[in-house]
């Protein structure tokens, strides 16, 4: 396992006697110092994405949003909706009760 830059990196096996890599093994300090690499390098790589990743913004370009009409134009329209519909109620025929000519 390469180093990755850590100070305290594992140590390479292949020189080892048997009996020492079967100390080394066995006293855990190989599996502490692999650990040890691989945050280091899942820390760097998170690093790395986070530094080029595009950031998480909205775009805002003049003449967005700004001062609306508010609510004197929502009265308005609220105003002529009123205005349409009784207006349409205006040319519907007048009817006493709508069922009686049905079932009488």
């Amino acid at each position: 396992m390469q180093k990755f830059g850590v100070k305290n990196g594992p140590v390479d096996r292949r020189r080892l006697s048997d009996q020492d890599k079967s100390d080394y093994n066995g006293s855990g300090a190989y599996n502490e110092r692999a650990q040890a690499v691989s945050r280091t390098r899942a820390y760097r790589g998170d690093r790395a994405y986070q530094a080029k990743r595009p950031q998480a913004s909205t775009p805002q370009t003049p003449g967005t949003g700004g001062m609306g009409v508010g609510l004197g134009a929502q009265i308005e329209r609220n105003r002529e909706i009123g205005a349409n519909k009784r207006k349409s109620e205006g040319f519907r025929p007048q009817l006493d009760n709508v069922y009686k000519d049905i079932y009488s």
